[in-house]
């Protein structure tokens, strides 16, 4: 049990390390003798853990979105934070670029790495619908709600974000992006089945200022 617990610290020791430097010189402006130095190891402790640069970069991602899945319920699961502010609340806790994630982020966008750019997507689709249901249920109890469809109205509204929004896959001018979110939000309270312009607050999710001119 000591072993592994060990093992597991100095596996995060990598992942911290690796994380500050991506962070600092870029993914690949970093090297493993860069990651080597930082953590104080040889060589083998290093590939014992992780059989690549590649590899580091994999695991850094699969805990950055733990990390935020973890926050993210967390805001879901409070029931003192009103139904509306919890919505906007879980959504950005899911924003990995409020973190140090803009290298990883930068990196997963690159041609070359479709294929772990997929795997966030599977993630997100998979996980965040379930996640917001559970808010949008409770705002149906409390009549501030009103659609038969709450899982799939979430499961709508994550797709639509989760590829319209995507550079890499709807390529949006900033008049063009800035053209689709309060759009988006029109649908959105169809879909919800509130009044026309209460949910204009969520434009805060997309760096806009809603109609009270809050932020």
């Amino acid at each position: 049990m000591r072993e592994m617990k060990k093992a597991e610290e100095r596996r995060n020791e990598i992942l911290d390390a690796a994380d500050e430097l991506f962070t600092q010189k870029g993914f690949d402006g970093t090297s493993t003798n860069n990651i080597l130095e930082k953590v104080g190891i040889a060589r083998g402790t290093l590939y014992y853990h992780f059989k690549s640069k590649e590899d580091i970069m994999d695991a850094l991602i699969e805990r950055y979105t733990e990390t935020m899945l973890t926050r993210a319920r967390a805001v879901a699961r409070d029931s003192s934070i009103a139904v509306n502010e919890r919505i906007l609340r879980a959504v950005m806790a899911l924003n990995m670029q409020n973190e140090n994630g803009q290298e990883i982020m930068d990196h997963i966008h690159k041609p070359q790495n479709a294929l772990m750019h997929r795997k966030i997507q599977q993630v997100v689709m998979n996980h965040v619908p379930p996640l917001l249901t559970s808010i949008i249920r409770e705002g149906i109890e409390q009549g501030i709600y009103h659609t038969p469809y709450p899982y799939e109205c979430m499961e709508m509204i994550v797709a639509y974000t989760n590829t319209v929004f995507d550079d890499d896959l709807v390529l949006l001018s900033d008049e063009e992006r800035a053209a689709r979110v309060p759009a988006f939000i029109f649908n959105v309270e169809r879909m919800l089945g509130v009044e026309s312009g209460s949910l204009l607050y969520m434009m805060k999710m997309f760096g806009h200022e809603g109609e009270d001119g809050t932020k």
